[in-house]
């Protein structure tokens, strides 16, 4: 009879510890689904970033257009060349007169009555 009883306890024993083997094999196997690499909040995150990229796309193409645009109207437009020349070099004609505003030191805007 001792016998058969320590058969019993050493089976119950025995399923206890594959249902823990198993309970730890699920709980490491969902821990690494979420967490571990290319788990579940890695691919969230790398969609975030991916979206973000595709609208640095766009917006880079759109810039790319409109300085597309610019320089065919400044190969083409030779009012536009002119424009651009005498806002970026400061060019003027002989007959004309620049005035020029001083920026004050704290706001960044002109300065009153000069």
């Amino acid at each position: 009879m001792l016998k058969a009883t320590s058969t019993k306890d050493k089976s119950a024993v025995g399923h206890k510890l594959l249902y823990l083997i198993a309970a730890i094999l699920l709980l490491a196997s969902l821990v690494t689904t979420f967490f571990g690499k290319k788990g579940f909040l890695d691919i969230q995150r790398q969609k975030k970033r991916y979206s973000e990229l595709e609208a640095q796309i766009k917006e880079y193409d759109q810039k790319i257009e409109k300085l597309k645009a610019e320089i065919k109207d400044l190969q083409t437009n030779p009012l536009s060349l002119e424009k651009e020349a005498r806002e970026r070099l400061w060019l003027i004609k002989p007959e004309e007169k620049m005035i020029v505003r001083k920026k004050t030191e704290t706001s960044g805007q002109p300065a009153a009555g000069h």
